[in-house]
């Protein structure tokens, strides 16, 4: 049933724009966040009637969600949004978020399985994937009770692949769109999963009036899995859209000129050393971003390449992701190992070949981006890579970007990267050559092309364009 005083627009995302701690004396810290679903809210002007349904997270957002008796959240804490927070059981939540969406979903997806040993899709896995059918519910029951008749509802990620379809039953009058953040896997890959389960997320977001995704080669990917799971044809005649998220060049740019940027500049020069060019990457520890054979490729280069020993340092920044999963743990040492071992092998007193950063840090991250004279984006898939569309439109002097043609930026920036295969260590210290051999007229040119070709869909209009395209 709608609300009697239902949001016109509604978000559905497991993470929402505002995450909570519980201090010592008992009371609350809110702390916002930013990135596209939060521009977009925004951009829809303070006269839309607009909800975000989110999911507690941990202790401190499932204290401030009882706190609201269900209710929205305190309006000083969201920036002035609605936003209401799911406490869903913290078990069933732990089942449907690690058990399933990131350690099941996530890597098909991102075709990260060791296939001679895994998936095992037991009992166990059937056990978690009840708490994901009821995860992707609580959801669609709270958006059927906050939308207003007609309303548009956007579902975002793989997280949500099931509650298109569970709140179609609910609510057969809202106007329903699910966007993928992900890559989608092919069918072959696909078709890992148990059929009725690979039908079951099929169908979940053939639930919405419209599929929508970074690029257009995933969103061919999603129609062959329906033609090979389901059969021919979109059954239900939901339309397929592409929206290629880019990177905020005004806030991008603003940020990056701040003090607390600047300070970060004169440290990061001072690990450097004076007059050393720069290969700058900045990513989570997370398996799919392939940390670890960039690192060896940069070794392959110092090896290579004996000419660029003293002369070039690797600011990687490798920020923890999912330490509360054993595999990412182990990736997450194995990052830091070879790290250590190039600066065993190679390093001098005067040079330190790689720095490593583990801290995650938005302002150092940024005057990487500034420093950088070549951009390293080398995912092994990825459903479009940021990072890739935010180095060049920062780089103080122009960057040459080293991609892999298995990032969804590549659909956007390959004419002026260097490309590169992310399992082929040999060819990406060559690409690295490549891009730090360019002439600086050469590697401006390409830079400035490349941060328009970013900048095409900043946030708040990709997400305007998506809700325009439901709704037009």
């Amino acid at each position: 049933m709608a609300s009697t005083q239902g949001a016109e627009v509604l978000v559905a995302s497991n993470r929402g724009p505002v995450s909570y701690e519980v201090l010592e004396d008992g009371s609350l810290s809110a702390r916002r966040g930013g990135g596209g679903l939060v521009s977009g809210l925004s951009a829809i002007g303070p006269d839309t009637d607009a909800v975000w349904v989110c999911a507690a997270l941990g202790d401190g957002d499932r204290e401030a969600a009882r706190r609201a008796g269900g209710g929205p959240l305190p309006a000083e804490d969201t920036g002035g949004q609605r936003v209401r927070m799911l406490d869903i059981d913290a078990s069933v939540f732990a089942d449907a978020y690690n058990g399933i969406a990131n350690s099941v979903l996530w890597f098909v997806h991102h075709m990260l399985y060791q296939t001679p040993l895994e998936p095992v899709l037991d009992a166990g896995f059937r056990r978690q994937w009840a708490s994901y059918q009821a995860y992707n519910r609580a959801f669609a029951e709270a958006l059927a009770q906050e939308a207003a008749e007609g309303a548009a509802v956007l579902v975002q990620d793989y997280h949500l692949a099931l509650a298109p379809r569970m709140l179609r039953q609910l609510r057969p009058d809202l106007r329903i769109g699910h966007f993928s953040h992900t890559p989608w896997a092919p069918p072959d890959y696909f078709r890992l999963l148990p059929d009725d389960i690979a039908a079951e997320l099929l169908t979940g977001i053939l639930g919405a009036d419209r599929a929508a995704f970074l690029t257009r080669r995933w969103a061919d990917a999603f129609t062959d899995c329906c033609h090979a799971v389901l059969g021919p044809g979109i059954p239900s005649g939901t339309r397929i859209g592409v929206h290629g998220l880019g990177a905020d060049a005004d806030f991008l740019r603003e940020r990056a000129h701040r003090p607390d940027v600047d300070e970060r500049m004169a440290a990061l020069r001072a690990e450097i050393g004076e007059g050393r060019r720069t290969v700058v990457r900045v990513d989570r520890t997370e398996l799919s971003k392939n940390i670890v054979r960039g690192l060896l490729a940069y070794r392959q280069l110092l090896e290579d390449r004996p000419e660029w020993r003293e002369r070039v340092v690797h600011l990687a920044f490798a920020y923890p992701s999912r330490q509360d999963l054993a595999v990412y743990r182990d990736y997450t040492a194995e990052v830091r190992r070879v790290a250590e071992e190039i600066n065993s092998r190679f390093g001098t007193p005067g040079w330190t070949p790689v720095v490593l950063h583990v801290k995650d840090d938005f302002a150092r991250s940024l005057a990487a981006y500034r420093l950088a004279d070549v951009a390293l984006v080398n995912p092994i898939r990825d459903g479009m890579n940021l990072v890739a569309k935010e180095v060049p439109v920062v780089s103080d002097e122009g960057c040459a970007l080293v991609l892999s043609r298995e990032a969804g930026a590549y659909e956007e920036l390959g004419e002026d990267a260097i490309v590169v295969n992310p399992y082929d260590v040999v060819g990406t210290a060559d690409a690295l050559h490549t891009a730090l051999s360019l002439p600086l007229d050469e590697r401006a040119e390409r830079s400035k092309r490349l941060a328009a070709a970013a900048t095409a869909l900043p946030p708040a209009q990709w997400f305007l364009d998506q809700l325009g395209a439901l709704t037009g």
